[in-house]
């Protein structure tokens, strides 16, 4: 499995989501996933899938040592006792006593900035997180949580698909080490019929997701987050490492890009977002 290494962290280029998958099907389809050859498992306190996430882990018969593992504080947890107390109850269910990458889930600014950062530094602390970092943060809270954090902060797990620009928040996440995580890939299923992507994938002999999953991961620092319930789907979508896109497929997959490409922005917990360029 190829990696992608950021602020000290060894992160699996491609990960396995687990976001709107209820718990029996993690049951059923996680174990799976890591027969396959995922190494790595993203899932969040809000997805109320922790429990069945850290069953999968717990049986399979792959070492802890070699998964890596995130999840996600929620946003009303944010408040130092109950941010350490949501952790503790996320590593019970998870059935481990540490993961690899804890992240704040979305910006709160009705806790302070530097106390959930220094929430998230306490935890790593302690040795019940290897690695802390944020996801759906701006550039300005990005830059903020670098100079407010002890610790490195390693990735920036966001919405980045073939129709959402994302350079401007790439090259901050650039500038201090971090990485960036893309969740909705395949831009909600928008991706599946889009004819340039087609082109692609027939020209390559791949479907459309390897294609898209392709591109993410050919990218310097990006981690790509696939997800499925499909077992068929498990094994074309960790099949991405034995092909490569040529300079003009990935500029033609970018020139996809639009203004209104953001499909995630939900009211109350979105910040500003960057203007793309």
């Amino acid at each position: 499995m190829h990696t992608v290494t950021a602020n000290g962290a060894t992160i699996p280029a491609l990960g396995f989501g687990t976001f709107r998958v209820p718990g029996s099907d993690v049951l059923r389809i996680v174990p799976k996933a890591l027969k396959t050859g995922f190494r790595h498992i993203d899932t969040a306190q809000i997805y109320g899938n922790e429990a069945e996430v850290g069953e999968a882990v717990a049986g399979s018969d792959i070492a802890r040592g070699d998964i890596f593992l995130t999840t996600k504080v929620w946003v009303d947890k944010y408040k130092h006792d109950a941010f350490i107390a949501s952790v503790d109850e996320s590593l019970k269910k998870l059935k481990t006593d540490y993961v690899d990458l804890l992240l704040l889930h979305w910006p709160n600014d009705a806790v302070p900035l530097g106390e959930q950062i220094g929430a998230l530094n306490e935890v790593k602390e302690a040795g019940k997180v290897r690695h802390i970092g944020v996801s759906n943060f701006n550039t300005a809270l990005m830059a903020q949580s670098v100079s407010l954090s002890k610790a490195p902060i390693v990735t920036n797990q966001i919405e980045y698909h073939p129709y959402l620009n994302q350079d401007v928040v790439i090259a901050e996440a650039k500038k201090s080490g971090m990485s960036i995580t893309s969740y909705f890939a395949m831009a909600d299923g928008k991706v599946l019929a889009d004819p340039v992507l087609k082109d692609i994938a027939a020209s390559h002999g791949k479907s459309v997701a390897q294609v898209v999953l392709r591109w993410l991961v050919q990218q310097d620092g990006i981690i790509a987050l696939s997800k499925t319930v499909t077992e068929a789907r498990l094994a074309e979508n960790a099949a991405i490492f034995d092909f490569a896109l040529s300079s003009e497929e990935m500029a033609a997959i970018h020139a996809l890009s639009k203004a209104d490409g953001r499909i995630v922005s939900p009211d109350g917990l979105a910040p500003v977002w960057d203007a793309a360029v």
